[in-house]
């Protein structure tokens, strides 16, 4: 199964990072996104299993979009990524709906581990 999955990060460098993590992997990245008004276009068109999120992001901040999708976007996994590490950010990451949290800069290593468990017992619709 090939897994769908939107980068969401106001950081061209950091979308472009993700992006080429995922390349030549089993996954496909449907769209990159700037702003959580680009992600939510983004999966009213194509279906996500999953989206990695930065929490700071203009307007509207990272946390507030993996609520967003949370309420309505079930099916769509969420990884929250930030350079901010505090236990209170990544607690609210987690809160908001996230099913983990890396730190940022992160190895392809821990992003993949991150990705496979999550979208482990999912099945193509």
């Amino acid at each position: 199964m090939q897994y769908r999955i939107l980068i969401v990060d106001d950081s061209d460098f950091s979308r472009t990072t993700i992006s080429n993590m995922l390349t030549d992997e089993k996954y496909h990245v449907i769209g990159e996104a700037a702003s959580a008004k680009e992600a939510i276009s983004i999966l009213r068109d194509r279906k996500a299993h999953l989206a990695i999120i930065d929490i700071v992001m203009p307007e509207v901040s990272g946390i507030e979009l993996a609520e967003y999708i949370t309420e309505n976007f079930q099916n769509t996994a969420i990884i929250m990524v930030s350079s901010l590490a505090q236990e209170s950010v990544v607690i609210d990451s987690i809160s908001s709906g996230a099913s983990d949290f890396l730190q940022k800069p992160f190895k392809k290593e821990d992003l993949l581990t991150s990705i496979d468990k999550i979208l482990a017992d999912i099945q193509e619709e």
